[in-house]
């Protein structure tokens, strides 16, 4: 199963944080290929987006379910696509280390399975490991962003 663990420290309050990860509408979007979500309930959010694994290039629709909600600390998820079984699962976590700093952790790992399973998840592997990255710095620019408002 293709799995990727990113973490960066900022100089933001943990809290500030919390109040960024809180909507969904300050950070879905970022995530690269986006097209739209669309909050189900508070523990469902319905997000589309086009995928491109070279071989592979399609709309997707996935389901963030969220399995625990710890603010300030931790969020954790299953990702499933629309009207089927799980696909991967994953967690953002947040520690402060002082007033001022903070560690930001985020895990997705996903498996596909199916007649494609293992080609999908080769190419999986380095599509998450590029989009984490990028996820990662973007949600660090708009939370610095997002502190100066």
């Amino acid at each position: 199963m293709p799995s990727e663990l990113q973490q960066v420290e900022l100089d933001i309050p943990i809290e500030v944080i919390w109040d960024f990860i809180r909507d969904e509408n300050n950070w879905a979007p970022l995530v690269p290929g986006y097209i739209q979500h669309e909050k189900i309930n508070d523990r469902q959010i319905s997000w589309e987006f086009k995928s491109d694994l070279v071989v592979m290039k399609k709309k997707v629709t996935l389901v963030i379910d969220i399995k625990e909600w710890n603010e300030p600390s931790k969020v954790s998820f299953e990702l499933k696509r629309k009207n089927e079984k799980y696909i991967g699962e994953g967690y953002f976590e947040a520690k402060a280390i002082n007033r001022n700093k903070t560690r930001i952790t985020g895990f997705l790992e996903i498996n596909a399975t199916g007649p494609m399973g293992t080609l999908a998840n080769t190419l999986f592997k380095k599509a998450i490991q590029i989009t984490d990255e990028e996820v990662a710095v973007a949600i660090s620019s708009k939370l610095e962003d997002f502190t100066k408002k």
